[in-house]
């Protein structure tokens, strides 16, 4: 794909913010509408995050015209809105490549760019390395100047308000821009999006800010004046609200900021997710992040030849499916509703379901209550999210042996968001807590029975751990809404085909390739079902009529349940030679699952090789 230049007369000379900055201030409107024309036709023939790009086009701009980058410091907080970032600092030819394998990253990435200071991925981390930052350069005596752009969803985050009240003590020349959409990926929650007390006054409101505020975009985000206060009061020097639409008015109130040298400073900035394309701002859940699409009609396209549904559907069903007959289930998510399958469940059942926000270690503990009370929580929460809630799973749930179930999605490969987003971790560090089961299943049927049996597990915390994406069907009972449910018995496995020599013990959704490499290789396969605990029986009887173990698992090598097995081995001294295949020690580059699965040796094929290769050592 190549840029079309007649369409984009002043973006296509821009190569960097050196060439942005020569620009005469007249000319940034048109840039601006060229450049929102330009992300249009460039996500929608290469799929991407699309709606916070289109908010923040203005206020991209005007950060590269006032501020001397890359010497100056932007940080984005969480970066699904820094598509214009990388096109006006010099990728502008590349971002077709988004989110492909070799292509642009999609959230700012420091190995890809000058520009790009802090890689991201996770949200409301650039406060705390911002602060870092500007530290630093007065130290140095660098007179640069540091800015943070974050989201009113990413605010929600505790480590945001840690960072703020550190910020707000060492009195460093730092600039906070908060991006007021009134949305994360979902909508907003708790009370800094629904209580609205006596706004404070601030500085710079002017003529062409009442048409804002007494507009429809400010009066559904003036609830934003919570965290606008708490800024005040922590000792920083607050500008706005103004609108994040009019470049010039935010040039103007730019460029007084960064002449002012003393102390923090923060900056409200009123801006409309998917702004300038209707189909978007009617509906930016939808098009947070989108497939390729017809520009022309605003129809974002679905896979009608899918044949099977997602894990995170089957998640969903089971929420539903379970709350008929059970009032005490409680459904917890943090800000991830759509992505997780929760949208129905609520909707028939509000009563019962929270989203807390970006706030994974009070999602953890806030459930540990919860469990404490009588409920019966389940936390939905992606793989790489549940990280940032370690502690909280092993202090408040494990150590309490609290019966809390834990729905972990996005478990091994997940594709387009790259190494920030790869569920290549999690069995690992679940594996070595105490008092917790880990199931995996291999398919839609047995995701169902797991979620049951976690569910009803009353001695400690579940995890069932699945991944993005399909989920196959069980050849004798197809996956559907109203399948029966039972509690299948702990830590055993089933043998799927008997064999001679070999025996392949799979851990969760790699069963489908693992079936066909048992089959060239005569080999025993077994899905395990359990990473812990063990089928401790069933292993010492395969060691007894085999003369290999192959592990399989879509998690790191490292650590994960091929680690146990070799642990149970050498314990029971029981001398078996064993490969275990999964993930290596490296951080996984985004690119399709397919294809990333394909180049990482974990298809059909590439688990043959491995194996024949190890035989032939």
């Amino acid at each position: 794909m190549s840029l079309k230049l007649n369409k984009y007369s002043i973006l296509e000379l821009i190569d960097t913010p050196t060439e942005l900055r020569q620009l005469t201030e007249n000319k940034l409107q048109t840039l601006c509408s060229e450049l929102r024309l330009f992300l249009l036709n460039s996500v929608s023939k290469s799929s991407g995050h699309f709606a916070s790009g289109l908010g923040t086009i203005e206020l991209t701009v005007a950060l590269h015209y006032v501020y001397n980058t890359p010497f100056d410091h932007l940080i984005w907080d969480v970066g699904h809105q820094a598509y214009p970032h990388k096109i006006l600092t010099g990728r502008k030819n590349r971002i077709y490549s988004i989110r492909q394998r070799h292509g642009l990253h999609s959230f700012p990435c420091r190995n890809e760019s000058k520009y790009d200071v802090l890689s991201v991925g996770h949200s409301s981390t650039s406060i705390s390395a911002g602060l870092g930052l500007a530290i630093a350069s007065e130290r140095e005596k660098l007179n640069r100047r540091t800015v943070c752009i974050i989201g009113d969803g990413a605010l929600t985050a505790g480590m945001a308000f840690e960072a703020i009240n550190h910020a707000g003590t060492i009195k460093s020349n730092l600039l906070i821009i908060l991006n007021d959409n009134n949305m994360s990926i979902s909508e907003n929650v708790g009370a800094l999006h629904t209580q609205c007390p006596q706004q404070k006054k601030y500085t710079n409101i002017t003529s062409d800010i009442k048409k804002i505020i007494n507009s429809n975009i400010y009066n559904k985000n003036k609830n934003t004046s919570t965290a606008i206060a708490l800024f005040s009061n922590l000792g920083f020097n607050c500008t706005g609200p103004i609108d994040g639409h009019n470049i010039l008015t935010l040039i103007h109130n730019l460029k007084n900021i960064r002449n002012t040298k003393t102390g923090p400073q923060f900056l409200h900035v009123i801006t409309k997710k998917g702004y300038g394309y209707k189909p978007a701002e009617k509906d930016p859940i939808k098009w947070h992040a989108v497939p390729k699409f017809n520009l022309k009609s605003g129809i974002l396209s679905t896979n009608k030849n899918i044949k099977y549904t997602t894990y995170s559907k089957i998640f969903g069903d089971w929420l539903c499916q379970t709350a008929m007959h059970d009032n005490k289930i409680i459904g917890i998510t943090p800000a991830m509703r759509e992505g997780s399958g929760m949208n129905k469940f609520a909707q028939k059942y509000p009563k019962q379901y929270f989203d807390v926000a970006i706030a994974e270690q009070h999602a953890v503990t806030f459930s540990a209550g919860l469990a404490i009370a009588g409920y019966k929580p389940v936390v939905a929460i992606y793989s790489t999210f549940l990280q940032r809630a370690y502690d909280q799973i092993i202090h408040d749930i494990a150590i309490q042996k609290l019966p809390v179930l834990f729905a972990v999605d996005r478990g091994g490969i997940v594709g387009s968001d790259g190494e920030t987003h790869q569920g290549a971790f999690d069995l690992s560090y679940l594996r070595c807590i105490p008092n917790l089961i880990i199931m995996t299943p291999s398919n839609a049927y047995e995701c169902k029975l797991m979620l049951h049996t976690g569910y009803h597990y009353q001695y400690g915390p579940s995890v069932v751990r699945y991944p993005k994406g399909c989920a196959t069907n069980n050849i004798l009972y197809p996956y559907n809404n109203t399948t029966s449910l039972y509690s299948i018995p702990l830590s055993k496995g089933i043998i799927h085909h008997q064999g001679q020599h070999i025996a392949i013990l799979n851990f969760g959704t790699l069963l489908k390739p693992a079936y066909n490499v048992a089959l060239q290789l005569n080999a025993t396969l077994v899905d395990m079902r359990f990473v812990k605990p063990l089928d401790e029986m069933l292993i010492k009887k395969l060691t007894e009529n085999h003369q290999a173990f192959i592990t399989l698992e879509e998690n790191s090598i490292i650590g994960g349940a091929g680690s146990g097995v070799n642990e149970f081995l050498v314990q029971n001294k029981l001398l078996i030679p064993t490969l275990n295949i999964g993930l290596p020690d490296f951080f996984i580059p985004q690119g399709a699952q397919r294809e990333m699965l394909s180049e990482l040796g974990l298809d059909s094929q590439g688990i043959y090789k491995k194996i024949v290769r190890w035989i032939k050592i």
